[in-house]
């Protein structure tokens, strides 16, 4: 198999996280990165010492064996950087949730969608972890269809990022864009029906309140509720509290239906688990059918060389397993712009909801 060499653009957290991710796979090479901060570049150097650093992405793209592309810089740029490719060079593309953070950008995606001629795959992890994959495919002849979707989330507060873009509602595109967009994903692919409704209460209780940057106080939200209608007449709902590091597990999905129940615990990532608790819980499967038998669980374990080179539980090594046989045999990416964008508008529509204490229809903001 002919080698796989990317170009990255950031080398944030998430940028390293891909890295050493992609050095596990075989047949694939970092055949260059763009990083403009001194920091993140000395780190990615320790990963990568015989890479070349680019200065531009016209530098980055005039690599003539430079086969596909990660987008891992910070949200706000995303879709600028989208636009300066496709007027260089059309390569495929792997970039990082959130695609976009403002409803402006919406004709732009629409346009690339439908112009750019390479494959664009966006990055949800999520989809990807051992115990969520076998929930997504076991949700269905568990519940017997799924009538109610919950997806709880309670982790530690936001990290630090490069000049603390992450603090600001409109450079991460808020909370509901930033953080939750996965799981907005997670939603259509379950259920399986485009969202109508979005209705959400949110708000910055305890974290970063005495944050401020450049004169400005932070702004990003780190509690809330979100429920979702969907066509198909399913509800969603997502809990997230973003000063619960000390729970057991971060994500707890549940789907219920007529026959069953379904529910899918995944710790966080082991880095930040308390040692003097003893290991780290493993993720589980509990299948709960409405007939006498009861409830069954099934521990699904994730390699522990995949947990120490990231926090998604190995999901980012996955990714990309797949996204190479997008770029090497011609493969349909499996999360397209549509699926990116889609979660996007369901963050908006949370956040916009939150703010004017309305619900929001999903059409006024596609």
């Amino acid at each position: 198999m002919k080698t796989l060499n990317y170009g990255i653009i950031g080398c944030g957290m998430m940028g390293r996280e891909h890295i050493q991710n992609i050095l596990l796979l075989d047949n694939t090479a970092i055949a260059a990165i763009l990083e403009p901060d001194a920091t993140m570049r000395a780190k990615a150097l320790t990963l990568c010492p015989d890479t070349r650093f680019c200065t531009s992405i016209a530098e980055l793209l005039s690599i003539d064996d430079l086969d596909c592309l990660l987008i891992a810089s910070p949200n706000y740029i995303h879709v600028d950087q989208l636009k300066e490719i496709s007027t260089i060079r059309a390569l495929p593309i792997l970039v990082e949730k959130p695609l976009a953070t403002d409803t402006a950008q919406q004709p732009f995606i629409r346009e690339f969608q439908n112009s750019y001629p390479a494959p664009v795959w966006v990055a949800m992890e999520y989809r990807y972890m051992p115990p969520v994959a076998e929930f997504i495919k076991r949700a269905h002849e568990a519940t017997g269809g799924v009538t109610m979707l919950t997806i709880r989330e309670h982790r530690y507060p936001f990290l630090e990022k490069v000049d603390n873009w992450n603090r600001f509602n409109n450079k991460s595109g808020g909370t509901f864009v930033e953080k939750c967009c996965h799981f907005f994903d997670l939603m259509r692919l379950i259920i399986k029906s485009e969202p109508v409704r979005v209705m959400a209460s949110a708000g910055q209780a305890h974290n970063h309140t005495d944050e401020v940057y450049e004169g400005l106080r932070s702004d990003i939200w780190d509690h809330g509720y979100v429920i979702v209608d969907f066509e198909s007449g399913v509800r969603a709902m997502l809990e997230l509290c973003m000063f619960a590091e000390g729970s057991r597990y971060q994500e707890e999905i549940s789907a219920v239906g007529a026959q069953g129940k379904i529910e899918c615990l995944v710790p966080g990532p082991g880095r930040f688990w308390p040692t003097h608790l003893g290991d780290a819980p493993v993720p589980q499967l509990i299948v709960s059918p409405r007939e006498p038998a009861g409830p069954h669980t099934v521990e699904i374990p994730v390699d522990p060389q995949l947990l120490a080179v990231g926090d998604h539980n190995g999901s980012t090594f996955y990714q990309h397993q797949r996204f190479q046989q997008v770029v090497l045999q011609q493969a349909t990416p499996e999360v397209s712009l549509n699926d990116g964008w889609m979660a996007v508008a369901m963050g908006m529509a949370a956040q916009e909801s939150a703010a004017t204490g309305k619900a929001v229809e999903i059409n006024r903001i596609q």
